[in-house]
C-alpha cells in the first residue's frame, strides 16, 4: 500500500509540473468538442467525480473506472448545449466486461450546430442554401483491474471536424489512474491525462480560390494551406468520499483540479446523494482559477450544476434501467440540458 501511495505522488507531482494552466493561449487549441461533457450524471456533478464515476460513462471524466464494468452497459444521451444557440449533442456507448478483470467500451458522440446559411463575397446577404457543421468522435477504451486497489486504463479517440468542403481529422489519447483505500473502499483517489495526440489541420476544396488570368483567360487555382492547431490536453486530479448511511444510503464527496494546456484551471466540488441504488440526486459547482494578463473573461460554463437518477431493476438477473437528467447553468445562453437513459444487462 505504501508503495502504491508513493508511486501515485510521483506521477502526480511529475504530470501537474508538465502541464501546468496557461490562461494566456486561451482560443489557440482546436477540437474544443472534446472539452464538453455528453454524459447526464458526471455532468450534473460538475466533473468532479473523475474518482468515483464508474461503468462506460467513465470513458470521458476517467476511463480507469471502466474496470467497474459489472456486465453489460448501454448509454445513449442528448444534449442541448447553451439552449438557445441549436447546438445538440448526440452520445451513445456500449461497455462489456472482459475476463475477470478488465472490461471494454466504444463511445460515438456527435455535435450538430444545425443548418447555417451560407455566404459568399458576393452573396452576402444569403438566399443560396445552407450547410452544417458537424464534430464527431468515437472512442475506443480499455480498462482493467490491476490489484484491489489499482485501476488503469486507455482511450484511443478518433477525432473529426467538418463542413461539406473543408474537413480536419485527428486522433487522441487518454489515459488514467484510480486508487481505491479505506475500510469499506471509501476512499479514492485520480488522476487523467486527457486530448493528448498529434496537432490537427483543415484540408479540403474549400481551401482553394480560383481567379481568371485577364491577359490570357486561363482559369488559376491556388491552394491555401490551414496552419495546424493543438488538441486542448489537460491532467485531471481527483478525489472521492463515500459517507457510508444507514438503510443503504450514502452520501458521496466529489473535488477535482483540472490543468488546462490552453486556458484558466479549474476547480469542481460536487455531492451525489444515493438512496438505495434508486434515487441519486447530485449537485455540483466548478470555477475557474488563475488569472488572465490579456483579459479577465470567465469561461462560460463556471458555477452551479445538478442532476438526478431515478433506477429500476428490469429483471431478476439484476439487469436494471435507469433516466439521467442533468442542468448546467451558464453565462451567458441559457444553461445545458442533458437527457439519458443507461441500461446494465
Amino acid at each position: 500500500m505504501k508503495k502504491s501511495i508513493i508511486s501515485l505522488t510521483l506521477i502526480l507531482g511529475f504530470t501537474s509540473s508538465l502541464f501546468a494552466g496557461n490562461p494566456d493561449r486561451s482560443g489557440s487549441a482546436g477540437a474544443s468538442h472534446l472539452l464538453v461533457n455528453p454524459w447526464a450524471r458526471s455532468s450534473g456533478l460538475g466533473n468532479s467525480s473523475l474518482s468515483s464515476v464508474t461503468g462506460v460513462e467513465s470513458v470521458f471524466l476517467n476511463v480507469a473506472g471502466l474496470a467497474f464494468t459489472k456486465k453489460t452497459e448501454l448509454l445513449f444521451t442528448n444534449t442541448q448545449y447553451f439552449v438557445g444557440t441549436g447546438i445538440q449533442l448526440n452520445a451513445a456507448a456500449f461497455g462489456q466486461k472482459v475476463g475477470k478483470s478488465g472490461a471494454f467500451a466504444l463511445s460515438v458522440v456527435n455535435m450538430n450546430f444545425g443548418d447555417i446559411a451560407r455566404t459568399t463575397e458576393a452573396l452576402p446577404e444569403g438566399g443560396i442554401g445552407s450547410f452544417t457543421v458537424n464534430y464527431s468522435n468515437i472512442g475506443i477504451s480499455f480498462a482493467k483491474e490491476f490489484s484491489n486497489s489499482i485501476y488503469g486504463g486507455l482511450t484511443v479517440r478518433l477525432i473529426s471536424e467538418a463542413i461539406y468542403n473543408v474537413r480536419s481529422q485527428g486522433v487522441a489519447f487518454d489515459a488514467g489512474i484510480r486508487y481505491v483505500t479505506g475500510e469499506k473502499d471509501n476512499v479514492r483517489f485520480g488522476i487523467t491525462l486527457r486530448n493528448v495526440g498529434p496537432p490537427m489541420k483543415y484540408k479540403g476544396d474549400g481551401m482553394t480560390v480560383s481567379a481568371v488570368i485577364p491577359s490570357s483567360g486561363n482559369t488559376l487555382t491556388v491552394e491555401q494551406r490551414s496552419q495546424p492547431y493543438e488538441m486542448p490536453s489537460m491532467v485531471n486530479v481527483g478525489f472521492g468520499y463515500d459517507f457510508l448511511m444507514k438503510n443503504s444510503m450514502k452520501l458521496t464527496a466529489n473535488a477535482a483540479y483540472t490543468s488546462n494546456s490552453f486556458s484558466k484551471d479549474q476547480i469542481a466540488l460536487g455531492l451525489e446523494y444515493n438512496l438505495r441504488n434508486r434515487l441519486f440526486l447530485r449537485g455540483g459547482f466548478q470555477q475557474d482559477i488563475g488569472t488572465n494578463t490579456t483579459y479577465n473573461a470567465k469561461s462560460a460554463l463556471s458555477g452551479p450544476t445538478g442532476g438526478m437518477t431515478i433506477q429500476l431493476p428490469a429483471g431478476d438477473n439484476g439487469s436494471v434501467i435507469g433516466l439521467d437528467y442533468s442542468y448546467r447553468l451558464t453565462n451567458p445562453f441559457n444553461g445545458i440540458h442533458s437527457m439519458g437513459i443507461h441500461i446494465t444487462l
